[in-house]
């Protein structure tokens, strides 16, 4: 298992040119940067997945799509906020997906989709933040209540089709215990604003 993974991660760095990230040592190496603050590890990482002995490693293109979601969203949010993101869930095997609830054709499955918080800091001003100042295809305030700033969590995802980014703004809330996702018009400040 780490022999394949070391390969995978190998040709990863070949194909899409890591060379900024390459250390003279193999075991170092596998610890992936996928931007300057980014690195594969936290994007795979699964406590469910190590629980159930699940294989959460993605395939050279789910790490080419994870490389571009950290570099043209997450790092820039990174950037502008200056603050540490904790990723809750990032890559998804089609299984893990499975097992958790959610769908095999979940973006996160392809390596497109990270859901993410900064703390101490609003997820509806970040969320905001990112609508207004990058290009996304889905971006959803998942559970936030107006009132609480750290509340529910980030979800964000990414497509290497420029023009098929929707630039979608969502929010997902509970109601009558099914997710409910309304589409926020403007940003999440002028929908609560009183």
């Amino acid at each position: 298992y780490i022999t394949l993974r070391i390969q995978i991660i190998l040709k990863v760095q070949e194909r899409f040119g890591y060379k900024d990230f390459i250390t003279n040592n193999l075991w170092e190496d596998t610890i992936v940067k996928l931007s300057k603050n980014f690195h594969l590890s936290e994007m795979t990482k699964s406590q469910t997945a190590e629980r159930m002995g699940l294989n959460n490693s993605p395939n050279e293109d789910q790490v080419e799509n994870l490389r571009l979601l950290c570099e043209r969203v997450l790092q820039p949010v990174r950037d502008h906020f200056n603050d540490v993101i904790t990723i809750s869930s990032g890559f998804r095997d089609i299984i893990l997906s499975e097992k958790i609830g959610s769908s095999r054709k979940s973006q996160h499955c392809r390596g497109e989709a990270a859901d993410f918080e900064i703390f101490g800091t609003a997820n509806n001003e970040v969320a905001d933040w990112i609508k207004q100042n990058l290009m996304f295809d889905q971006l959803i305030l998942e559970y936030f209540e107006p009132g609480q700033p750290n509340s529910g969590w980030i979800h964000v995802s990414y497509t290497k089709e420029i023009n098929a980014n929707r630039k979608e703004y969502l929010m997902a809330l509970k109601k009558d215990g099914k997710v409910e996702y309304k589409p926020i018009l403007g940003l999440s400040t002028d929908r609560y604003a009183k």
